[in-house]
């Protein structure tokens, strides 16, 4: 499954948060994600300058508002953190996922 060709699909909650073997299975799916608490997963960047950092953290920004999925992102000299969980479950969904996958394309 090529999670970059599927969009994120808005969530209201009543379903449970990835768990398991389901968790185990999207995990596999993006490199160099790390599962904090089975609750969200995050990643940093690197770059050589401020500048190039921030046209990053721009581009995650489109690619967030197109996908109606906001990570949080943290930015600074050479660095960029990004952290996804869905809020409406406390937790893991496919959503996180799905932008885990197209922001390592912007990379």
């Amino acid at each position: 499954m090529d999670l970059t060709k599927k969009k994120c699909v808005a969530c209201e909650g009543g379903i449970p948060p990835l768990k398991g073997e389901r968790l185990k299975k999207y995990q596999k799916m993006v490199k160099g994600w790390k599962t904090v608490r089975s609750h969200q997963i995050e990643k940093g960047y690197k770059f050589k300058d401020f500048k190039t950092a921030l046209k990053f953290v721009d581009k995650i920004g489109s690619l967030a508002e197109k996908e109606g999925h906001h990570p949080d992102i943290f930015l600074a000299w050479g660095k960029v953190k990004v952290t996804l969980w869905t809020h409406a479950v406390n937790g893991l969904s496919e959503n996180d996922f799905i932008m885990a996958a197209k922001i390592d394309k912007l990379s």
